[in-house]
């Protein structure tokens, strides 16, 4: 596998967005990052962390028209894609917390119930994936509470390999890399490295055993930090700070993730996180406290190392 050197594009998938000219402009200036990969990502829809119908179909999800001509824009630019489609909760709770209990109960919300639905939704996309030549497959996102259900995912990943013919990964989220158990199932180990900015080497170590276990490529499928005062700290934390614009802040957290993930045999690269499908004006960039990184001094940093990489 060649080294990934990508971005994140589309989040969240808001039908409407994808197939204009803004989403064209956007994917375009995303390239000249010097990124080679794309994660095509959006986002299905259920109702609480404990519904089990997943929406895939209607607003506001992305059609599958605007999912087939964001794959064809990639591969124009000479992108390699990972198609990811992820579960959101309606609500807004964050889908780490989607949960049932662990035997099915007669009356109550159920993991069979869940998984044949979410089976529905990611055999849909992996087909698609299939169809268009994607690269690679993300079968799920930052599920905390679901890697638990070994067998479930590994039925599911067999159901997968039946319609998909490429290579596979699943993207666990921080901390949870030695959480996950069924690691053989898949092609490539993925996780979310959204880790305090004086803790890289320490993840650096600790991952290394956990990979090597597996005997498995490692990439970030998502890393990433808001440019706000305090982010580089708790990189994930999306509402940190809100308002408190620290340009400089989000490109140190970039120069040191770098310094110290750069030469490792086992890690394969990055898909930071994140590019819009419309962008604000690059003269609004020192306006703008979240993940993208458009007319940002961190801009510079990641366009410096993807093109030496």
């Amino acid at each position: 596998m060649d080294y990934i050197k990508g971005m994140t594009w589309g989040w969240v998938g808001k039908r409407g967005d994808w197939n204009t000219n803004s989403a064209t402009d956007s994917m375009e200036k995303m390239k000249e990052l010097g990124v080679n990969w794309t994660a095509i990502a959006f986002a299905g829809l259920q109702d609480t962390a404990q519904s089990t119908e997943i929406n895939f179909t209607e607003n506001p999800v992305v059609t599958d028209k605007e999912v087939y001509w964001a794959i064809a824009k990639a591969k124009e630019l000479k992108l390699k894609v990972v198609l990811k489609p992820v579960v959101n909760v309606k609500d807004g709770t964050w889908r780490a917390h989607i949960n049932f209990f662990d035997l099915d109960v007669p009356c109550e919300p159920k993991w069979s119930d869940w998984f044949k639905n979410y089976e529905l939704f990611i055999l849909h996309y992996a087909k698609i994936a299939e169809e268009t030549n994607c690269e690679m497959f993300c079968i799920g996102c930052e599920m905390v509470q679901t890697d638990r259900r070994e067998k479930e995912w590994r039925e599911l990943v067999r159901k997968v390999r039946e319609v998909y013919s490429g290579p596979i990964t699943y993207n666990c989220d921080k901390y949870q890399e030695d959480q996950v158990k069924w690691w053989d199932a898949v092609d490539i180990i993925s996780s979310s490295g959204y880790y305090p900015d004086d803790s890289w080497d320490y993840h650096e170590e600790r991952i290394e055993k956990i990979v090597k276990k597996w005997n498995k490529p490692f990439f970030f499928m998502e890393t990433g930090c808001p440019s706000r005062k305090g982010s580089s700290k708790v990189p994930n934390d999306w509402d940190l700070n809100k308002g408190q614009i620290d340009l400089d802040e989000q490109d140190h957290f970039y120069k040191q993730m770098f310094k110290v993930f750069n030469r490792q045999d086992w890690f394969y690269g990055f898909m930071l996180w994140d590019w819009p499908a419309r962008l604000y004006q690059k003269e609004d960039a020192y306006k703008n406290d979240d993940y993208c990184v458009y007319g940002k001094p961190a801009a510079k940093t990641i366009e410096s190392f993807f093109f030496t990489k």
